[in-house]
Protein backbone atom coordinates (compact mmCIF):
# COMPACT_ATOMS: atom_id res chain seq x y z
CA UNK A 1 0.00 0.00 0.00
CA UNK A 2 1.88 3.08 -0.87
CA UNK A 3 1.54 7.14 0.56
CA UNK A 4 -1.39 7.69 -1.89
CA UNK A 5 -3.71 4.92 -0.94
CA UNK A 6 -2.85 5.62 3.14
CA UNK A 7 -3.30 9.43 2.56
CA UNK A 8 -6.88 8.63 0.76
CA UNK A 9 -8.36 6.15 3.54
CA UNK A 10 -7.21 8.58 6.10
CA UNK A 11 -9.18 11.79 4.21
CA UNK A 12 -12.13 9.03 3.66
CA UNK A 13 -12.41 8.30 7.27
CA UNK A 14 -11.81 11.90 8.51
CA UNK A 15 -14.41 12.86 5.81
CA UNK A 16 -16.64 10.49 7.10
CA UNK A 17 -16.44 10.78 10.67
CA UNK A 18 -17.42 14.24 10.23
CA UNK A 19 -20.14 13.99 8.41
CA UNK A 20 -21.61 11.53 10.66
CA UNK A 21 -20.73 14.39 13.27
CA UNK A 22 -22.70 17.24 12.01
CA UNK A 23 -25.51 14.65 11.10
CA UNK A 24 -26.29 13.85 14.23
CA UNK A 25 -26.11 17.21 15.69
CA UNK A 26 -29.17 18.10 12.58
CA UNK A 27 -30.84 14.89 13.88
CA UNK A 28 -30.40 16.56 17.61
CA UNK A 29 -31.87 19.83 16.46
CA UNK A 30 -34.71 18.08 14.78
CA UNK A 31 -35.62 15.90 17.93
CA UNK A 32 -35.93 18.96 19.91
CA UNK A 33 -39.61 19.59 18.38
CA UNK A 34 -42.49 18.27 20.16
CA UNK A 35 -43.51 14.63 18.86
CA UNK A 36 -46.33 14.22 16.24
CA UNK A 37 -47.35 10.70 14.76
CA UNK A 38 -46.59 10.60 10.94
CA UNK A 39 -46.74 6.87 10.89
CA UNK A 40 -50.17 6.24 9.46
CA UNK A 41 -51.60 5.19 6.02
CA UNK A 42 -47.81 3.59 5.49
CA UNK A 43 -48.50 2.71 1.28
CA UNK A 44 -50.08 5.86 0.55
CA UNK A 45 -46.40 7.46 2.30
CA UNK A 46 -44.29 5.62 -0.19
CA UNK A 47 -46.51 6.38 -3.33
CA UNK A 48 -45.98 9.71 -1.91
CA UNK A 49 -42.15 9.62 -1.56
CA UNK A 50 -41.92 7.50 -5.10
CA UNK A 51 -43.82 10.40 -7.22
CA UNK A 52 -42.50 13.69 -5.02
CA UNK A 53 -39.22 12.89 -4.03
CA UNK A 54 -37.56 10.11 -6.32
CA UNK A 55 -39.76 11.26 -9.36
CA UNK A 56 -40.30 15.26 -8.68
CA UNK A 57 -43.38 15.05 -9.71
CA UNK A 58 -44.36 18.27 -8.50
CA UNK A 59 -41.58 19.90 -10.56
CA UNK A 60 -43.14 19.39 -13.86
CA UNK A 61 -45.79 22.21 -13.35
CA UNK A 62 -42.70 24.26 -14.47
CA UNK A 63 -41.23 22.83 -16.93
CA UNK A 64 -37.70 24.23 -18.07
CA UNK A 65 -36.41 24.17 -14.45
CA UNK A 66 -37.98 20.71 -13.90
CA UNK A 67 -35.82 19.51 -17.22
CA UNK A 68 -32.59 21.03 -16.12
CA UNK A 69 -33.16 19.80 -12.39
CA UNK A 70 -33.79 15.93 -13.83
CA UNK A 71 -30.43 16.84 -15.84
CA UNK A 72 -28.59 17.93 -12.36
CA UNK A 73 -29.94 15.14 -10.28
CA UNK A 74 -30.52 11.77 -12.64
CA UNK A 75 -26.70 12.70 -13.61
CA UNK A 76 -25.26 13.67 -10.17
CA UNK A 77 -26.64 10.56 -8.37
CA UNK A 78 -25.53 8.17 -11.13
CA UNK A 79 -22.32 9.55 -11.65
CA UNK A 80 -21.32 8.61 -8.06
CA UNK A 81 -21.74 5.13 -9.10
CA UNK A 82 -18.25 6.10 -11.10
CA UNK A 83 -16.77 7.60 -7.90
CA UNK A 84 -17.20 4.37 -5.55
CA UNK A 85 -14.78 3.32 -8.37
CA UNK A 86 -12.79 5.72 -7.72
CA UNK A 87 -13.13 5.10 -3.75
CA UNK A 88 -12.23 1.20 -4.76
CA UNK A 89 -9.09 2.75 -6.59
CA UNK A 90 -7.91 4.89 -3.96
CA UNK A 91 -8.17 1.78 -1.16
CA UNK A 92 -6.52 -0.71 -3.16
CA UNK A 93 -4.26 1.46 -6.06
CA UNK A 94 -5.78 -0.22 -8.43
CA UNK A 95 -7.04 1.80 -11.93
CA UNK A 96 -10.40 1.55 -13.09
CA UNK A 97 -10.92 -1.56 -11.10
CA UNK A 98 -14.30 -2.29 -12.77
CA UNK A 99 -12.81 -2.53 -15.86
CA UNK A 100 -13.21 -6.43 -16.09
CA UNK A 101 -16.99 -5.83 -16.98
CA UNK A 102 -15.71 -5.43 -20.64
CA UNK A 103 -17.82 -3.58 -23.26
CA UNK A 104 -20.90 -2.91 -20.44
CA UNK A 105 -17.82 -0.95 -18.69
CA UNK A 106 -17.12 1.23 -21.24
CA UNK A 107 -20.76 2.06 -21.74
CA UNK A 108 -21.07 2.86 -18.31
CA UNK A 109 -18.21 5.33 -18.84
CA UNK A 110 -19.94 6.62 -22.27
CA UNK A 111 -23.03 7.13 -20.10
CA UNK A 112 -21.38 8.75 -17.13
CA UNK A 113 -19.72 11.36 -19.72
CA UNK A 114 -22.99 12.41 -21.30
CA UNK A 115 -24.54 12.70 -17.57
CA UNK A 116 -21.77 14.88 -16.40
CA UNK A 117 -22.27 17.03 -19.70
CA UNK A 118 -26.14 17.54 -18.58
CA UNK A 119 -25.34 18.29 -15.25
CA UNK A 120 -22.57 21.13 -16.50
CA UNK A 121 -25.02 22.15 -18.76
CA UNK A 122 -27.67 22.37 -16.06
CA UNK A 123 -25.88 23.97 -13.52
CA UNK A 124 -24.79 26.81 -16.38
CA UNK A 125 -28.16 27.36 -16.84
CA UNK A 126 -29.18 27.73 -13.28
CA UNK A 127 -26.41 30.18 -13.09
CA UNK A 128 -27.16 32.04 -15.68
CA UNK A 129 -31.18 32.41 -14.53
CA UNK A 130 -30.16 33.49 -10.81
CA UNK A 131 -27.28 36.08 -11.99
CA UNK A 132 -27.57 37.40 -15.39
CA UNK A 133 -31.58 36.86 -16.71
CA UNK A 134 -32.05 37.16 -12.46
CA UNK A 135 -35.24 35.57 -12.08
CA UNK A 136 -37.02 37.40 -9.49
CA UNK A 137 -37.78 34.59 -6.97
CA UNK A 138 -34.22 34.94 -7.05
CA UNK A 139 -33.32 37.59 -6.45
CA UNK A 140 -35.67 38.83 -3.31
CA UNK A 141 -33.85 40.40 -0.15
CA UNK A 142 -34.65 37.25 2.07
CA UNK A 143 -31.82 35.45 0.09
CA UNK A 144 -29.21 38.23 0.78
CA UNK A 145 -25.79 37.39 2.13
CA UNK A 146 -24.97 34.11 2.40
CA UNK A 147 -28.36 32.25 0.99
CA UNK A 148 -27.36 33.35 -2.52
CA UNK A 149 -23.68 32.63 -2.18
CA UNK A 150 -24.24 29.28 -1.28
CA UNK A 151 -26.45 28.61 -4.26
CA UNK A 152 -23.80 30.53 -6.75
CA UNK A 153 -21.03 28.27 -4.44
CA UNK A 154 -22.71 25.08 -5.13
CA UNK A 155 -23.69 25.19 -8.99
CA UNK A 156 -19.79 26.45 -9.53
CA UNK A 157 -18.51 23.46 -7.47
CA UNK A 158 -20.96 20.98 -9.55
CA UNK A 159 -19.35 22.69 -12.78
CA UNK A 160 -16.07 22.17 -12.10
CA UNK A 161 -16.32 18.74 -10.46
CA UNK A 162 -17.73 17.85 -13.80
CA UNK A 163 -14.70 19.78 -15.65
CA UNK A 164 -12.14 18.01 -13.53
CA UNK A 165 -14.05 14.67 -14.23
CA UNK A 166 -13.28 15.30 -18.10
CA UNK A 167 -9.69 16.56 -17.91
CA UNK A 168 -9.21 13.24 -15.89
CA UNK A 169 -10.68 11.35 -18.68
CA UNK A 170 -8.80 12.78 -21.40
CA UNK A 171 -5.38 12.41 -19.92
CA UNK A 172 -6.40 9.22 -19.24
CA UNK A 173 -7.21 8.46 -22.81
CA UNK A 174 -4.04 9.77 -24.19
CA UNK A 175 -1.86 8.06 -21.96
CA UNK A 176 -4.01 4.63 -22.54
CA UNK A 177 -3.29 5.21 -26.23
CA UNK A 178 0.31 5.52 -25.36
CA UNK A 179 0.46 2.57 -23.92
CA UNK A 180 1.84 3.13 -20.43
CA UNK A 181 1.62 0.83 -17.89
CA UNK A 182 -1.07 0.98 -15.28
CA UNK A 183 -3.61 2.81 -17.76
CA UNK A 184 -4.95 -0.16 -18.93
CA UNK A 185 -7.42 0.60 -22.08
CA UNK A 186 -10.98 0.91 -20.65
CA UNK A 187 -13.68 2.64 -20.87
CA UNK A 188 -15.69 4.91 -23.88
CA UNK A 189 -14.93 8.83 -23.94
CA UNK A 190 -17.57 10.80 -26.34
CA UNK A 191 -17.42 14.00 -24.41
CA UNK A 192 -13.44 14.22 -23.10
CA UNK A 193 -12.27 12.83 -26.22
CA UNK A 194 -12.83 16.22 -27.80
CA UNK A 195 -10.44 17.64 -25.41
CA UNK A 196 -7.91 14.90 -25.50
CA UNK A 197 -6.09 16.30 -28.64
CA UNK A 198 -5.09 19.40 -26.41
CA UNK A 199 -3.25 16.91 -24.57
CA UNK A 200 -1.20 15.49 -27.79
CA UNK A 201 2.32 17.31 -27.08
CA UNK A 202 2.65 16.38 -23.55
CA UNK A 203 4.37 14.39 -21.67
CA UNK A 204 4.26 11.53 -20.16
CA UNK A 205 4.80 12.84 -16.68
CA UNK A 206 2.55 15.78 -17.19
CA UNK A 207 -0.48 13.55 -18.36
CA UNK A 208 0.16 11.86 -15.59
CA UNK A 209 0.35 14.44 -12.87
CA UNK A 210 -2.93 16.48 -14.36
CA UNK A 211 -4.45 13.05 -14.11
CA UNK A 212 -3.71 12.75 -11.07
CA UNK A 213 -4.60 16.44 -9.78
CA UNK A 214 -7.80 15.81 -10.81
CA UNK A 215 -8.47 12.75 -9.51
CA UNK A 216 -7.97 13.95 -6.17
CA UNK A 217 -9.55 17.30 -6.68
CA UNK A 218 -12.72 15.36 -7.48
CA UNK A 219 -12.56 12.81 -4.97
CA UNK A 220 -11.73 15.82 -2.78
CA UNK A 221 -14.41 17.60 -3.80
CA UNK A 222 -16.94 15.00 -3.32
CA UNK A 223 -16.14 14.34 0.34
CA UNK A 224 -16.19 18.26 0.80
CA UNK A 225 -19.18 18.73 -1.32
CA UNK A 226 -20.54 15.78 1.83
CA UNK A 227 -19.74 17.85 4.50
CA UNK A 228 -20.75 20.92 2.59
CA UNK A 229 -24.09 19.52 2.63
CA UNK A 230 -24.81 19.82 6.21
CA UNK A 231 -24.82 23.35 6.34
CA UNK A 232 -26.34 24.45 3.14
CA UNK A 233 -29.46 24.33 2.06
CA UNK A 234 -28.67 21.14 -0.48
CA UNK A 235 -28.93 19.34 2.36
CA UNK A 236 -32.29 18.50 0.74
CA UNK A 237 -30.64 16.00 -1.93
CA UNK A 238 -30.56 13.99 1.56
CA UNK A 239 -33.53 15.03 3.64
CA UNK A 240 -35.83 15.49 0.64
CA UNK A 241 -37.15 11.55 0.46
CA UNK A 242 -37.76 11.18 4.43
CA UNK A 243 -39.59 14.45 4.52
CA UNK A 244 -41.82 13.27 2.26
CA UNK A 245 -42.16 10.10 3.51
CA UNK A 246 -43.51 11.81 6.60
CA UNK A 247 -45.74 14.82 4.60
CA UNK A 248 -49.41 15.84 6.34
CA UNK A 249 -51.53 13.50 4.02
CA UNK A 250 -54.60 15.27 5.49
CA UNK A 251 -56.89 17.40 2.98
CA UNK A 252 -54.93 20.64 2.58
CA UNK A 253 -57.17 23.86 5.07
CA UNK A 254 -58.05 20.69 7.70
CA UNK A 255 -56.10 22.21 10.51
CA UNK A 256 -55.44 20.09 13.54
CA UNK A 257 -56.68 21.08 17.56
CA UNK A 258 -54.76 21.68 19.78
CA UNK A 259 -54.74 18.51 22.53
CA UNK A 260 -54.15 20.64 25.41
CA UNK A 261 -57.13 23.31 24.30
CA UNK A 262 -59.63 20.05 23.06
CA UNK A 263 -58.93 18.68 26.50
CA UNK A 264 -60.17 21.72 28.27
CA UNK A 265 -63.19 22.16 26.31
CA UNK A 266 -64.03 18.39 27.01
CA UNK A 267 -63.44 18.79 30.58
CA UNK A 268 -65.92 21.40 30.95
CA UNK A 269 -68.60 19.36 28.98
CA UNK A 270 -68.13 16.47 30.97
CA UNK A 271 -66.92 16.52 34.38
CA UNK A 272 -66.42 12.88 34.39
CA UNK A 273 -63.46 13.49 31.55
CA UNK A 274 -59.92 12.67 32.88
CA UNK A 275 -57.36 13.55 29.88
CA UNK A 276 -54.05 11.34 29.09
CA UNK A 277 -50.98 13.47 30.54
CA UNK A 278 -49.07 14.89 28.53
CA UNK A 279 -45.71 13.63 27.37
CA UNK A 280 -42.51 14.95 29.45
CA UNK A 281 -41.13 17.70 27.74
CA UNK A 282 -43.98 18.20 26.23
CA UNK A 283 -43.91 21.87 26.06
CA UNK A 284 -46.75 24.13 28.12
CA UNK A 285 -47.41 27.32 25.65
CA UNK A 286 -50.60 27.58 23.39
CA UNK A 287 -49.36 27.71 20.12
CA UNK A 288 -45.48 28.08 18.82
CA UNK A 289 -43.23 30.99 19.79
CA UNK A 290 -39.59 29.10 19.60
CA UNK A 291 -38.58 26.37 17.68
CA UNK A 292 -38.76 24.12 20.86
CA UNK A 293 -42.54 25.07 20.81
CA UNK A 294 -42.54 23.42 16.89
CA UNK A 295 -43.04 19.73 16.00
CA UNK A 296 -40.25 17.40 14.71
CA UNK A 297 -41.63 17.40 11.17
CA UNK A 298 -42.04 21.37 11.10
CA UNK A 299 -38.28 21.57 11.97
CA UNK A 300 -37.72 18.63 9.20
CA UNK A 301 -39.38 20.87 6.94
CA UNK A 302 -36.65 23.99 7.77
CA UNK A 303 -34.01 21.93 7.05
CA UNK A 304 -35.32 20.33 3.77
CA UNK A 305 -36.15 23.80 2.41
CA UNK A 306 -34.35 24.33 -1.07
CA UNK A 307 -34.67 27.88 -1.12
CA UNK A 308 -36.27 27.25 -4.53
CA UNK A 309 -38.97 30.55 -3.67
CA UNK A 310 -41.54 28.45 -5.73
CA UNK A 311 -43.40 28.72 -2.33
CA UNK A 312 -42.84 33.01 -2.54
CA UNK A 313 -43.26 33.51 -5.73
CA UNK A 314 -46.93 31.38 -5.52
CA UNK A 315 -48.03 33.40 -2.39
CA UNK A 316 -50.83 36.04 -3.26
CA UNK A 317 -49.69 37.86 0.20
CA UNK A 318 -46.00 38.45 -1.33
CA UNK A 319 -47.99 39.08 -4.84
CA UNK A 320 -49.49 41.73 -3.74
CA UNK A 321 -46.55 43.77 -1.21
CA UNK A 322 -47.10 42.45 2.11
CA UNK A 323 -43.87 41.87 3.67
CA UNK A 324 -45.01 37.65 3.91
CA UNK A 325 -42.75 34.80 2.13
CA UNK A 326 -43.18 31.57 2.80
CA UNK A 327 -39.23 30.85 2.16
CA UNK A 328 -38.46 33.29 4.47
CA UNK A 329 -40.75 31.45 7.17
CA UNK A 330 -38.60 28.33 6.49
CA UNK A 331 -35.47 29.79 6.32
CA UNK A 332 -35.92 31.81 9.84
CA UNK A 333 -36.99 28.50 11.59
CA UNK A 334 -33.67 26.81 10.28
CA UNK A 335 -31.70 29.81 11.25
CA UNK A 336 -33.12 29.73 14.77
CA UNK A 337 -32.77 26.49 15.15
CA UNK A 338 -28.93 26.14 14.01
CA UNK A 339 -28.77 28.91 16.84
CA UNK A 340 -30.99 26.88 19.65
CA UNK A 341 -28.46 23.99 18.45
CA UNK A 342 -25.32 25.94 19.11
CA UNK A 343 -26.12 27.07 22.36
CA UNK A 344 -26.61 23.76 23.30
CA UNK A 345 -22.83 22.31 22.11
CA UNK A 346 -22.14 25.40 24.02
CA UNK A 347 -23.65 24.88 26.90
CA UNK A 348 -24.34 21.28 27.32
CA UNK A 349 -28.11 21.96 27.55
CA UNK A 350 -30.17 25.20 26.36
CA UNK A 351 -29.02 28.35 28.13
CA UNK A 352 -32.14 31.10 27.66
CA UNK A 353 -30.42 33.78 25.37
CA UNK A 354 -33.80 35.93 25.62
CA UNK A 355 -34.29 35.06 21.92
CA UNK A 356 -37.07 33.73 20.13
CA UNK A 357 -38.56 32.52 16.67
CA UNK A 358 -40.92 35.46 17.23
CA UNK A 359 -39.92 38.78 17.57
CA UNK A 360 -36.19 38.25 16.66
CA UNK A 361 -36.71 36.22 13.19
CA UNK A 362 -40.76 36.58 12.56
CA UNK A 363 -42.85 39.56 12.72
CA UNK A 364 -46.47 39.81 13.73
CA UNK A 365 -47.28 41.83 10.45
CA UNK A 366 -45.60 38.82 8.54
CA UNK A 367 -47.77 36.19 9.79
CA UNK A 368 -51.34 38.16 9.79
CA UNK A 369 -50.67 39.00 6.12
CA UNK A 370 -51.15 34.62 5.72
CA UNK A 371 -54.76 34.45 3.76
CA UNK A 372 -54.48 30.24 4.74
CA UNK A 373 -54.60 29.60 1.27
CA UNK A 374 -52.21 26.64 0.95
CA UNK A 375 -50.70 28.08 -2.29
CA UNK A 376 -47.21 27.65 -0.62
CA UNK A 377 -48.40 24.24 0.13
CA UNK A 378 -49.23 23.25 -3.04
CA UNK A 379 -45.87 24.77 -4.52
CA UNK A 380 -43.14 23.19 -2.61
CA UNK A 381 -41.42 20.77 -4.47
CA UNK A 382 -40.77 18.37 -1.30
CA UNK A 383 -44.13 18.77 0.13
CA UNK A 384 -42.71 21.36 3.51
CA UNK A 385 -45.67 23.28 4.66
CA UNK A 386 -45.16 26.78 5.88
CA UNK A 387 -48.49 27.34 6.61
CA UNK A 388 -47.98 25.12 9.33
CA UNK A 389 -45.62 27.23 11.12
CA UNK A 390 -47.43 30.22 10.43
CA UNK A 391 -50.75 28.93 12.10
CA UNK A 392 -49.15 27.55 15.41
CA UNK A 393 -46.94 31.03 15.75
CA UNK A 394 -50.87 32.88 15.14
CA UNK A 395 -52.28 30.57 17.67
CA UNK A 396 -49.55 31.94 19.90
CA UNK A 397 -49.94 35.24 19.26
CA UNK A 398 -54.25 35.07 20.18
CA UNK A 399 -54.52 32.44 22.68
CA UNK A 400 -51.14 33.51 25.15
CA UNK A 401 -50.78 37.43 24.05
CA UNK A 402 -54.23 38.50 23.29
CA UNK A 403 -52.46 39.98 20.63
CA UNK A 404 -55.17 39.55 17.51
CA UNK A 405 -55.98 42.45 15.11
CA UNK A 406 -59.00 44.96 15.86
CA UNK A 407 -61.15 42.65 13.01
CA UNK A 408 -60.18 39.34 14.35
CA UNK A 409 -60.98 40.15 18.22
CA UNK A 410 -64.27 41.74 17.15
CA UNK A 411 -65.27 38.48 15.41
CA UNK A 412 -64.27 36.67 18.38
CA UNK A 413 -66.54 38.91 20.63
CA UNK A 414 -69.34 38.34 18.05
CA UNK A 415 -68.82 34.78 17.83
CA UNK A 416 -68.57 34.77 22.35
CA UNK A 417 -71.69 36.72 22.58
CA UNK A 418 -73.89 36.31 19.28
CA UNK A 419 -72.61 32.65 18.02
CA UNK A 420 -71.81 33.87 14.32
CA UNK A 421 -68.85 36.26 13.39
CA UNK A 422 -71.70 38.99 12.40
CA UNK A 423 -72.51 41.66 15.25
CA UNK A 424 -76.15 40.68 14.83
CA UNK A 425 -78.15 38.36 17.46
CA UNK A 426 -79.26 35.22 16.79
CA UNK A 427 -83.18 36.38 16.69
CA UNK A 428 -82.20 39.07 14.12
CA UNK A 429 -80.10 36.49 11.63
CA UNK A 430 -82.58 36.05 8.99
CA UNK A 431 -84.04 39.49 8.77
CA UNK A 432 -82.35 40.32 5.06
CA UNK A 433 -84.98 37.13 3.80
CA UNK A 434 -88.08 39.32 4.82
CA UNK A 435 -90.02 41.08 2.60
CA UNK A 436 -89.61 44.67 2.21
Amino acid sequence: MGLQNILFILLLLGATFLFIVNVRKVRRNILLGHDIDRTDKPSERWKTMTLVALGQSKMLTRPIPAILHIFVYVGFVLINIEVVEMFIDGVTGSHRFLSFLGGFYNFLIAFFEVLAFLVTFGCVIFLLRRNVIRIKRFISKDLDGWPRTDANLILTTEILLMSALFIMNAADQRLQAMGMHHYIKAGSFPVSSFLAPAFGGMQVGTLIVIERLCWWFHIIGILGFLNYLVISKHFHILLAFPNVFYSNLNPKGQFSNLASVTNEVKAMMDPSFIPAPAPAGHPQRFGAKDVMDLNWKQLLDAYTCTECGRCTSACPANQTGKLLSPRKIMMDTRDRLEEVGENIDKNGSFKDDEKSLFGNYITAEELWACTSCNACVQECPVNIDPLSIIIDMRRYLVMEQSAAPAGLNLMFTNMENNGAPWQFSPADRLNWAKEN
